[in-house]
């Protein structure tokens, strides 16, 4: 199917309040171009040099997002190019992304990437050190949480919603305290091969990039 049949295909399982960010990582300006002109404003990158290079030739209205693990070192770079980071996992990345936003006296929007099945391979934060994140959150004034985000472990459909569900659990849990900072907005779970699930157990942002690009050419 083309990228248009692809994307209509995703479209028609959202509803109107839920997100489709096409992860365009590694995929060529054209590509993206084309999946533009089918409406989408959402795309996602996860390496720094990349995401600069599309800023600079594509439209002005894309909304970039950063999913990738982020680099404190790098975190500079990005001030001012993305709408949404996906991957704030540390306090070290949170006071980073604090002191580089604050010298442009600009807001830093993220999501709290949780390692939800606690897995060494991936990048997130552990639940049992979240609340500890969430109160150095509060004490920043540049950096705004807007939600969380997860990749969950590669598994059966009943795994999948073991995991989606948990998410969507703390997600509600911590809707229903009072933050500074910090919002419960977005809640970031899905990619290609999972992404109806997510929906069903509460996602309203899905991350697609196969699903919507093919296979890598």
């Amino acid at each position: 199917m083309s990228i248009g049949e692809n994307i209509s295909v995703i479209m028609e399982n959202l509803k109107e309040d839920e997100i489709l960010v096409a992860v365009s990582k590694t995929k060529p300006i054209e590509l993206i171009n084309e999946a533009y002109l089918e409406g989408l404003r959402d795309f996602g990158e996860n390496k720094v040099q990349e995401l600069l290079d599309k800023v600079e030739v594509l439209p002005k209205d894309i909304r970039w997002h950063f999913i990738g693990h982020l680099q404190r070192n790098k975190v500079k770079y990005i001030v001012g190019k993305v709408f949404l980071i996906h991957s704030l996992d540390s306090i070290r990345l949170l006071k980073e992304l604090e002191k580089q936003f604050s010298l442009n006296n600009l807001e830093a929007h993220a999501l709290i990437e949780v390692n939800i099945g606690e897995e060494e391979s991936k990048s997130g934060i552990n639940i049992n050190e979240l609340n500890e994140l969430l109160e150095e959150c509060e004490r920043c004034s540049f950096v705004k949480v807007k939600g969380l985000m997860a990749i969950i472990p590669i598994g059966s459909e009943e795994k999948c919603r073991h995991y989606f569900r948990s998410m969507k659990g703390i997600f509600n849990d911590l809707s229903k305290r009072n933050f500074k900072n910090i919002e419960m907005k977005y809640l970031s779970m899905g990619m290609t091969n999972d992404y109806k699930i997510a929906l069903e157990e509460g996602s309203n942002m899905i991350r697609v990039g196969t699903g919507i690009f093919g296979l890598r050419r």
